[in-house]
């Protein structure tokens, strides 16, 4: 009988599975993001770990609220991560990102790429410690950075400022609005709540050509109220807040804010565009 020796056999291992997590993006919306952080020189050192384990990496950062020395082993160096971060945020890359992906789901849903109108608000968040120069938002007793943003009337972000906390919304609106039209030349009508009154109004249209209309509460209302077009730049400002990272301001410096918010903009967008050619193929 044949006795099968037990130095002669040994089990081989399985392969170790890919490690994957929810805020990975899946490949339809990599295809939408890919060509935005690709590479545009051969110059320099090849990179050695794929854009897509980076752009994951962010965003597990990003949704889970966490540090960046934080990440999984099973990612890449943070020093390398953050790296790569920060150099899509000086070149410009999460602006573009955003871009692309507001006018590319604009077009799904029959609209003109560039948006005639939108909606301007701002939102105080209270920083952590060593975030750099914050304010005090007397108004809603917020000690630390507040968001300006401008969205259009489908919820997507145009453009966002971010200043300390103390900075009224008047005085910021011009930098919004100027960038806003930067990035949309047929910008001409923008709504706003009641603390936009006032000089800015004849500023922006003899500036910038846009008509800013305030929309305030019916005369005695007391409580919660939805105001016509209002509601859709506060939706977006809820749309943000599932990212944790944003639920409180822990950046040291406002560009890192910033990117980060057009980070979840973008994926935001990139998803959607991606369910909806999902519909369209399966009909």
């Amino acid at each position: 009988m044949f006795v099968l020796s037990r130095t002669s056999y040994t089990i081989p291992k399985p392969a170790p599975a890919a490690i994957t997590y929810p805020s990975d993006v899946d490949d339809t919306t990599w295809e939408l993001i890919a060509p935005v952080l690709a590479r545009q020189t051969n110059r320099g050192r090849p990179r050695v770990h794929s854009d897509r384990l980076i752009f994951n990496a962010i965003l597990y950062v990003l949704r889970g609220g966490i540090t960046w020395r934080m990440l999984p082993k099973s990612f890449p160096p943070w020093q390398t991560v953050y790296g790569r971060f920060r150099t899509w945020a000086d070149n410009g890359t999460w602006q573009n990102l955003t871009t692309t992906m507001r006018q590319t789901l604009r077009l799904e849903l029959g609209r003109d790429p560039n948006p005639s109108a939108g909606i301007i608000d701002s939102q105080s968040a209270a920083t952590g410690p060593g975030a750099g120069i914050v304010g005090n938002d007397a108004g809603k007793k917020v000690r630390g950075r507040k968001r300006h943003l401008l969205v259009d009337t489908e919820g997507l972000l145009v453009t966002i400022v971010v200043t300390p906390a103390s900075v009224q919304d008047p005085t910021a609106a011009p930098e919004v609005l100027t960038e806003a039209k930067e990035q949309s030349s047929r910008l001409s009508q923008v709504w706003a709540d009641g603390r936009y009154r006032g000089k800015l109004i004849d500023w922006a249209k003899e500036e910038l050509g846009i008509t800013l209309e305030i929309i305030s509460r019916p005369p005695g209302q007391k409580g919660f109220v939805v105001l016509p077009r209002r509601w859709v730049v506060e939706r977006s400002l809820a749309w943000l807040g599932r990212y944790r990272r944003l639920a409180r301001d822990w950046e040291a410096a406002s560009w890192s804010v910033c990117a980060l918010i057009h980070i979840a903009a973008s994926n935001l967008m990139a998803r959607r565009i991606a369910r909806y050619r999902a519909l369209y193929q399966a009909a």
